[in-house]
């Protein structure tokens, strides 16, 4: 079974999967990476996996904004991930999505600077 690895500590990336679980716990096991028992997952660290969403297939990683396409288009949203990857949309959302992660990275004694409020 394909895994998804996400960060429930991150008030947005908690939101976005509450609200797809319905439509990806058929085709995914999701794994909240944010537990304390939580340390990786082949060969991939728990550290490694806070900087970007994975999704584990078959016998290998999609990371980033790959990973986020695949379970958007195992979550119904064909039309979106069509034109997310028409090459120059796939460039923005890349490059929107680095800068996001980046910035949620940033977050520290349990506020992110991309939440709405703090926690």
């Amino acid at each position: 079974m394909q895994k998804l690895f996400y960060d429930g500590s991150c008030r947005l990336c908690q939101r976005e999967i509450n609200w797809l679980s319905d439509k990806l716990k058929p085709h995914l096991e999701l794994v909240d990476i944010s537990h304390t028992d939580f340390s990786g997952y082949q060969g991939v660290s728990k550290a490694a996996m806070m900087q970007q969403i994975h999704l584990w297939q078959d016998d290998h990683f999609l990371i980033g904004i790959d990973a986020t396409l695949h379970y958007w288009q195992l979550a119904g949203h064909h039309w979106l991930v069509a034109i997310l990857r028409f090459a120059p949309c796939y460039w923005v959302a890349s490059k929107a999505y680095n800068l996001w992660a980046a910035k949620r990275n940033r977050c520290t004694d349990g506020y992110c600077p991309t939440d709405t409020q703090p926690k």
